[in-house]
């Protein structure tokens, strides 16, 4: 007992830290706004490569290298989630540089119903009356939020749709969350060394060209990368997925605090009702799973 009471503390400890640190994240981008968007995604994955290898040396010590042999067609599916991966990071990074954090906060609060609607197409699984009617729900606020705008949020949608995409393939793949992470960089490497060498030749590499500070803040991408990625792994070895899935609203809620009351980004009409509309549906969604949870734990 005493064994589960701390393996569930810690899991406690790690999600909190994991969640907290990505709703705080846009903070660093904004400190390196001044670098091109696809230079920083460059940075996150030559950083992630040796942050990611001693990490899993220190975990799986000599097997390191055995774990790390997958099929090609594995390799060639991670080369697939990769790209939706970096594609992610880069409209991320893109849209907290140019002042749009309150749109990753909607696309990351919209997430988890993106999510529903892939396991129902993809995965046969079926939706229950209640997400039937929190998508329909969400649906209707990001609709509102398009007409009142006089365009679709498409950062929002964009981030969502990659992240749940992403979520998919890694969900059918079934390789080891930092393996296939480890993976995943490596073959996106090549592309974000061809970057460097371009931005050198164009003149408009920002790296070792600047201030001391912002080398080490470039320098830090791989850690700020993978640290949380740690933190999250620990949190899904020690807590059930239900307890899991509402510490994933910390997120988007840090980051919707930081576009509104820090940053001071609009906030419109529009967005009331479409946040409205989503939070409304999140809790639908979250209740229903845990009385399920609790349901199936009664004998």
């Amino acid at each position: 007992m005493n064994s589960s009471n701390s393996d569930h503390r810690l899991g406690m400890a790690a999600a909190t830290a994991a969640f907290i640190f990505w709703g705080f994240l846009p903070i660093y981008f904004k400190w390196l706004g001044t670098v091109p968007a696809l230079e920083l995604i460059a940075h996150r994955i030559l950083w992630a490569v040796p942050v990611l290898i001693v990490f899993l040396l220190i975990r799986d010590g000599r097997h390191f290298w055995r774990r790390m042999v997958l099929p090609r067609k594995t390799i060639l599916t991670l080369m697939l989630s990769g790209l939706l991966v970096g594609f992610n990071w880069l409209l991320f990074v893109w849209a907290v540089t140019h002042d749009r954090v309150l749109a990753t906060s909607l696309g990351y609060f919209i997430n988890p119903l993106v999510n529903v609607v892939l396991g129902f197409a993809f995965l046969h699984e079926r939706l229950t009356r209640i997400q039937s009617l929190a998508v329909a729900i969400a649906a209707a606020g990001t609709i509102y939020l398009t007409w009142y705008l006089g365009g679709a949020p498409w950062i929002a949608l964009a981030l969502a749709v990659t992240f749940g995409l992403y979520g998919l393939v890694r969900k059918k793949l079934g390789v080891e969350p930092m393996i296939g992470l480890l993976w995943e960089t490596l073959l996106l490497i090549t592309p974000a060394l061809v970057y460097f060498a371009w931005a050198l030749f164009a003149g408009s590499l920002q790296f070792m060209y600047h201030s001391v500070q912002l080398d080490l803040l470039l320098l830090m991408a791989g850690l700020v990368t993978v640290l949380p990625l740690i933190w999250f792994n620990l949190a899904v070895q020690n807590l059930s997925l239900t307890n899991l899935g509402f510490f994933q609203y910390l997120t988007p809620s840090i980051s919707f605090a930081l576009a509104v009351f820090f940053y001071h980004e609009p906030f419109t009409r529009g967005h009331a009702v479409a946040f409205s509309c989503i939070w409304l549906a999140l809790f639908m969604v979250s209740i229903e799973s845990l009385v399920r949870s609790r349901r199936l734990l009664v004998p």
